[in-house]
């Protein structure tokens, strides 16, 4: 007869073991019911845009309903504090950014979660150059009249953003810092309104991905000046790159991704990487990404490890000059 102590490992073995079984059972029977995929921004941007799509794409490749839940605010982090505190069992799914899901803490020291520790990535969905728009009376017509007019001005201009943290902040934060002019930022609700207070005369520039201002840009409503990174737009051929025009320090290109709360079994995460994967491979996919302007992932930057050193490189490459451009 064994002893109490080796019964009671044995025990310990039985119910890991049942446990890795239901796990296992979960996992091949998820998704059983509908999924709701948190997007933390406000419906009609990018973010939700993008979070659609992806819902789309697992909704037919997973057989199951995957609906979009708008949570906005602060940045997005009130939407992915949600998330990180669902359980972890597939059910409740991140469509997050660069902002919510590696920078936040540069602004929000009493986040509430961690975005490296509290999530488990799951798959880059697409990146999103931004542009740098100016009203359509601002004083430049290029990156380099731009830069010479804002140190000369800084201080009577002002730069619209759709929050802390948010991508349109983060790039304009970048551009400031990189120009060494500390201009006054005003936030509001989205970049829908940044954009109305644009066209009234009420803020000077934003930066935000192309789809946002494309329509005033093409109308001749506001100027585009630069888009922040290595190659050109194909919705705005015509307009140079920061690092055509001398200015490689604003390059921006805001990821966005889909998380899980940290936790959740590994089939279930790898299921789903699988279905995205599947999804961003599609024709009709990419075409609908591009429309919006963003960079079509490559299959090799895709899945679960590829998103976790994305959150890592862009972590570590952009929050010291984050945190020092916001004075903290």
């Amino acid at each position: 007869m064994p002893g109490r102590r080796q019964m009671a490992k044995l025990v310990a073995a039985a119910v890991l073991l049942m446990l890795a079984g239901l796990t296992g059972a979960r996992a091949q029977d998820y998704p059983a019911r509908t999924v709701t995929i948190i997007v933390p921004f406000a419906a009609g941007g990018p973010a939700d845009i993008t979070g659609r799509i992806v819902a789309d794409i697992f909704s037919r490749h997973l057989g199951q309903k995957f609906v979009v839940e708008n949570v906005g605010g602060a940045g997005g982090t009130i939407g992915a504090l949600r998330a990180a505190r669902a359980a972890a069992d597939g059910y409740t799914i991140l469509s997050g950014h660069l902002g919510t899901n590696a920078l936040a803490s540069a602004f929000y020291p009493n986040l509430g979660y961690d975005p490296r520790k509290d999530f488990a990535p799951i798959g880059l969905t697409a990146e999103y150059p931004e542009l740098l728009v100016v009203r359509k009376d601002f004083p430049a017509s290029n990156l380099k009249e731009f830069v010479a007019y804002a140190r000369s001005n800084a201080s009577k201009l002002n730069v619209g953003h759709a929050g802390l943290g948010s991508v349109s902040y983060i790039g304009c934060l970048l551009l400031n810092s990189a120009i060494g002019i500390k201009p006054a930022m005003v936030p509001f609700t989205g970049t829908a309104p940044v954009l109305n207070a644009m066209l009234a005369g009420e803020i000077d520039y934003e930066c935000d991905p192309v789809l946002g201002t494309l329509s005033q840009v093409r109308a001749g409503n506001v100027k585009a000046l630069a888009v922040a990174a290595k190659k050109r737009s194909p919705m705005l051929p015509d307009v140079p790159t920061s690092h055509e025009q001398g200015l490689p320090e604003f390059d921006c290109a805001p990821f966005y991704g889909v998380f899980a709360p940290s936790g959740t079994p590994q089939p279930i995460i790898d299921k789903l990487a699988e279905a995205l994967n599947k999804g961003l491979s599609e024709e009709s996919v990419q075409k609908r990404l591009a429309d919006l302007g963003a960079d079509i992932v490559e299959p090799n930057r895709r899945g679960p490890k590829a998103l976790a050193d994305l959150v890592k490189s862009e972590s570590d490459r952009l929050m010291p000059i984050l945190k020092a451009a916001a004075g903290k």
